[in-house]
């Protein structure tokens, strides 16, 4: 059972990675840094506030998608490893 952990593991980081390289883009700016990503836009203030917040928790959730996707596969190639 320990290494269905790590193949879950690895896959919620692969996951995770690839959800946020995949985040959508703002217009002018492009893609959101990973810091107002991660905290849903919280610490944006003033006009960033009200023009970037939803694309920061848009881009969190793909980010948390990604990761749950990718521990789901992890555990599932694990689960075919096995049975060979």
């Amino acid at each position: 059972m320990m290494a269905g952990g790590w193949f879950a593991g690895l896959g919620a980081l692969l996951g995770g990675f690839v959800g946020f390289l995949m985040r959508p883009s703002v217009p002018l700016l492009g893609q959101i840094p990973f810091r107002d990503v991660i905290t849903r836009g919280a610490n944006l203030q003033g006009l960033d506030a009200l023009l970037l917040r939803n694309a920061a928790q848009q881009s969190f959730n793909d980010v948390l998608v990604g990761l749950i996707v990718g521990a789901v596969m992890g555990y599932v190639l694990y689960l075919l490893s096995k049975k060979r």
